[in-house]
């Protein structure tokens, strides 16, 4: 990593004030605020780094000031470069990258509602988390924000973006919908059935999550991850943990690391199973669709019998995982395994002949590679639009980088590629879990945490089965969580479907929004 830094100091001067090394990978670069566009440039334009996420943090009693930090990939050498800046409280502006970077819209709108800084040159300003009944003034990531008193409400109404002309209307959709999903609200504007812009309003479900972290216990946090999004409760969970181990200076035992990867896989495989369901059901073949959630509730159960649960979660403790598998249990598990990779391939090959489910996904929903790259896509969703990109490889963890497995992409970047990729990423869930239980060495499954590193920073990610799942936890001077930050692969995604209806039909939204299997409530937070 010098070698960047020695060029951005040729080339930025005095914008780079200070360069540290954090833990493991993560390096620090103290900027001042007026060069962050031109070090995003330099480090996105020159190296190849890619920006993952925007966090804000109050930190106007240590240093009197706000603190921004930006986070990059640096895929090559495994690194991560966090890119730090202060924002005075009486001069709350900071400049926008969207413009240059539209990936960083969605995190620069959330900064000025949940802190009141004010990202100046946004091409879009309005609200993104707090809704137009939330008081002006009041902040709830600031320090000083945590009246119990309840909140009262102001009167307000978002304005949506409209399409003007002869024979355009409007359709809203939600929030409150038919089904038992979550709340969302979609805007369609339409000529006939064909959808010429789609506007999404989501955080109907915004609990709070990040705030409720500050000062608790690392145990209490890891519950906390556990409940972000329910059927991705382990990639949140082991996520989290590697955050606070790094904090903890906590040694994860390998036993530990191989079943951390076999109990993800395994929460990957009914993801999966639910998502290639769910586009089966929405072109009405309900044969498909109810032979595949028959699978995943075999994976389900399989789960509770493995550790006590089907959704996995307590799975995941500070410095290792709770439940073994004997070697007696494995070889029953294996068969297990075995016997659900024989029925998925006989329903996929069904699938895939019939020439109705087909017709409908081919060609539908397409989201091109450069809308992908240029929104900061992730997951199945970018993968399927021609971008080769999973943190189990670039950035390994547990147990992933003593393990051979293949990345499935496809270029289309339709609901069919979306599904081909999943259909990939199941087969390949399945070498990985008998590879880890065959390679799996002897030992304890946890290692001892010691007290968390105070005034300092620390990340943790997952390849969950959405995509990228970033947990990045700083502590305050005594050594307790200061805050939390939770990056989810849905509030990468969720902008992208609005490009992905253009040119498609309204009734093609529903097979649309499955195939991307976008969370509320892991968006919102």
């Amino acid at each position: 990593m010098k070698p960047v830094f020695q060029k951005l100091k040729e080339k930025l001067g005095d914008a780079i004030l200070e360069v540290s090394e954090g833990t493991a990978k993560e390096w620090r670069v103290f900027a001042a605020k007026d060069s962050i566009l031109r070090i995003t440039e330099c480090l996105i334009e020159d190296f190849g780094m890619r920006f993952l996420f925007l966090s804000g943090s109050d930190t106007r009693k240590e240093n009197k000031s706000f603190t921004l930090h930006y986070v990059f990939s640096y895929a090559h050498q495994d690194q991560f470069l966090i890119v730090q800046t202060r924002v005075e409280e009486k001069d709350s502006q900071f400049p926008s990258l969207a413009h240059f970077l539209p990936q960083a819209n969605w995190h620069e709108r959330e900064i000025q509602d949940l802190l009141g800084l004010v990202a100046a040159g946004h091409p879009d300003p309005r609200r993104l988390v707090l809704h137009e009944d939330w008081p002006q003034g009041l902040f709830p990531l600031r320090k000083d924000f945590g009246s119990p008193q309840k909140i009262p409400r102001t009167a307000g109404q978002y304005v949506f973006a409209r399409v003007e002309g002869e024979g355009i209307f409007e359709i809203p959709v939600g929030p409150v919908h038919a089904g038992i999903i979550e709340p969302g609200h979609f805007r369609f504007s339409v000529a006939g059935e064909g959808v010429l812009k789609l506007e999404i309003r989501h955080f109907y479900t915004h609990k709070g999550t990040e705030k409720s972290g500050e000062g608790k216990s690392p145990e209490h946090l890891l519950c906390l991850a556990e409940r972000i999004s329910g059927d991705n409760s382990l990639a949140h969970a082991v996520a989290c943990a590697q955050a606070l181990e790094s904090l903890g200076q906590s040694e994860v035992p390998p036993r530990a690391q191989f079943l951390r990867v076999v109990f993800l896989e395994m929460e990957r495989l009914h993801n999966h199973m639910s998502d290639i369901a769910g586009i089966a059901l929405d072109v009405a073949f309900s044969f498909g669709a109810s032979q595949l959630m028959r699978i995943k509730d075999t994976l389900l159960r399989l789960n509770e019998q493995l550790a006590g649960t089907r959704l996995l979660r307590s799975v995941v403790t500070l410095g290792g995982v709770r439940p073994d598998i004997s070697e007696a249990k494995k070889e029953w598990f294996v068969k297990e395994i075995k016997k659900i990779k024989d029925d998925f391939d006989k329903t996929i090959q069904i699938l895939w002949q019939v020439d109705s489910l087909m017709d409908r996904v081919e060609t539908t929903g397409t989201i091109k590679k450069e809308v992908a790259e240029v929104l900061g896509g992730v997951g199945p969703v970018a993968r399927a639009s021609g971008i080769d990109r999973d943190l189990r490889r670039d950035h390994p963890y547990a147990a992933y980088k003593d393990l051979f497995f293949r990345i499935p992409v496809f270029l289309e970047g339709d609901v069919e590629s979306r599904m081909k990729v999943r259909v990939q990423e199941v087969y390949e869930s399945f070498k990985l879990i008998y590879d880890a239980l065959h390679a799996m060495p002897q030992g304890p499954l946890c290692g001892a945490l010691k007290p968390l590193v105070p005034s300092q920073s620390a990340l943790g990610y997952v390849e969950s089965p959405r995509g990228e799942c970033f947990h990045w936890i700083s502590t305050d001077g005594q050594g307790k969580i200061s805050r939390w930050k939770i990056q989810s692969p849905s509030f990468s995604n969720w902008p992208l479907i609005e490009y992905a209806v253009l040119e498609n039909i309204v009734p093609d939204f529903p097979l649309i929004n499955k195939s991307m299997n976008l969370s509320y409530s892991g968006n919102d937070r």
